[in-house]
């Protein structure tokens, strides 16, 4: 089955065209968005070789079912799913801040805990913790959002005193972090699942604050199995999770961690066929309903056909 890498589309109304990691995104006139989640794959902020099939369409449709879960909290910017690997969306004045908030402490945080700080973003962090300890309630660890290369962490302070976002709509995207949170908290737990860590973004249109991009996702999340979880945390042991975790331990192991003069490792084959069973697997453990592939001969023309019908109904 064919990844789809690269895209080059030419929508109806189509005035801007931008490549990011992951995501195309097309602007639509001054309003409409059509986002197309290529199969592409990103770990260290690099994008990796090779595409992983029926990536992109897992995470699309998993984006898509959290914005519906969530849409009574606060607006997003969903419109339509017109194809499964696409959706149209409002277009929104992103805020330069990406909100991660964290209800364990791992991945960054725990490597920065190890190291010895005990501050990350502002925020103490309580001594005695171990990794993938929950913290005490969750913490929220923003980042600017870098054009290129690393996102950087910064503090409430630094992004109220910077300008970056005002006083009054960084408390509000707080608030939102925190029940959009709650509720992906819940909805894991009816699934086994706890809910590690996340990251939002936000944007705003006519003075309103929208959430935008993809949503508790296994790109943008992580998620641990619940049932063991106590006992693999008393003693030590690495907890089974369901995120892109994997593909960083993998990349880690070989010798890849994004720095200057290091080679990504061999995807053969088998690896890419790997990743592509654990994000189905991703998907059928956070939504609960088996994976339907979308197969077809030849994608582009669907994706093109779909995303056309859709934007002459608008």
């Amino acid at each position: 089955m064919e990844a789809i890498v690269k895209t080059d589309f030419n929508f109806p109304g189509q005035n801007g065209h931008y490549v990011g990691k992951v995501r195309d995104v097309y602007s639509i006139g001054d309003d409409y968005l059509v986002m197309v989640v290529s199969d592409r794959i990103s770990a260290f902020d690099v994008v990796l070789p090779k595409g992983i099939p029926f990536k992109g369409q897992v995470l699309n449709q998993i984006a898509a079912k959290f914005l519906d879960a969530t849409a009574d909290i606060l607006p997003n910017w969903k419109i339509a799913v017109p194809d499964p690997m696409v959706t149209v969306g409002h277009k929104c004045e992103p805020f330069k801040v990406e909100m991660v908030i964290r209800g364990y402490l791992s991945g960054h945080a725990w490597r920065e805990y190890k190291a010895g700080k005990r501050t990350i973003c502002g925020v103490e962090m309580p001594e005695g913790m171990v990794e993938n300890q929950k913290f005490p309630q969750p913490i929220i660890t923003p980042t600017t959002k870098a054009a290129e290369g690393h996102d950087e962490d910064i503090s409430k302070e630094e992004i109220i005193a910077q300008g970056i976002v005002s006083k009054e709509d960084y408390e509000q995207l707080e608030a939102y972090t925190r029940a959009i949170f709650q509720r992906g908290t819940e909805i894991a737990a009816k699934m086994g699942l706890i809910l590690v860590d996340t990251k939002y973004e936000f944007g705003k249109k006519d003075g309103k604050i929208y959430l935008m991009d993809e949503i508790h996702t296994p790109d943008s999340s992580r998620y641990f199995y619940a049932e063991g979880y106590e006992e693999r945390l008393a003693k030590g042991e690495k907890q089974k999770q369901l995120s892109k975790e994997f593909v960083r331990e993998w990349l880690m192991a070989n010798g890849f961690q994004g720095q200057e003069g290091q080679q990504v490792p061999e995807m053969t084959d088998e690896i890419v066929d790997g990743i592509t069973e654990r994000y189905i697997e991703l998907y059928e453990n956070i939504i609960g309903e088996k994976f339907v592939k979308a197969e077809g001969e030849n994608i582009s023309a669907r994706i093109e056909k779909n995303v056309t019908d859709c934007l002459k109904s608008l």
